[in-house]
């Protein structure tokens, strides 16, 4: 095959692979996550125990805290998704949770639909096993809400 014909090939082999999504890594969506609960998850909690409640034993006592800290936290995360695509720490490690067709920010019902199944994958832990398998590394509440992680481009 003749140079110019194989330089024109390689130049089209890059330009296909440009096209194509880079899939987040999972050390990088479990430190976003971590980040997240840190930065989001635990505030809720110290508020609701602390300014609402009167301390740590009225936390324990109770059942409906800890509900409506997971609620309030599924609110301000899935208000995140659907308005930027990240959260804090998704941002900070450079990923975005996106349609996976339209490669675009997800709506409101998709990232609830996608925070329930986070939910149910946590609680399963099957659905977190998920990435390891998986090309595209997605995970169980991905495939529910048709969504994928990827990395931002700078």
């Amino acid at each position: 095959m003749r140079f110019r014909k194989l330089k024109k090939q390689k130049k089209q082999t890059k330009k296909r692979a440009e096209n194509i999504p880079l899939y987040a890594n999972i050390p990088d969506r479990i430190k976003a996550f971590i980040t997240d609960m840190f930065m989001i998850y635990i505030p809720i909690l110290y508020i609701i125990t602390y300014v609402v409640l009167d301390g740590k034993d009225a936390f324990q006592a109770s059942n409906w805290a800890p509900f409506f800290g997971v609620l309030l936290y599924g609110f301000i995360y899935t208000f995140l998704l659907y308005k930027f695509g990240q959260t804090p720490g998704k941002k900070a490690y450079l990923i975005k949770v996106v349609d996976v067709k339209t490669e675009q920010n997800i709506g409101y019902f998709q990232a609830w639909l996608r925070f329930i199944g986070f939910l149910l994958s946590a609680t399963l832990l099957v659905g977190l096993i998920f990435p390891f398998y998986r090309k595209d590394k997605r995970s169980l509440h991905d495939l529910i809400a048709k969504t994928v992680v990827i990395v931002v481009k700078d």
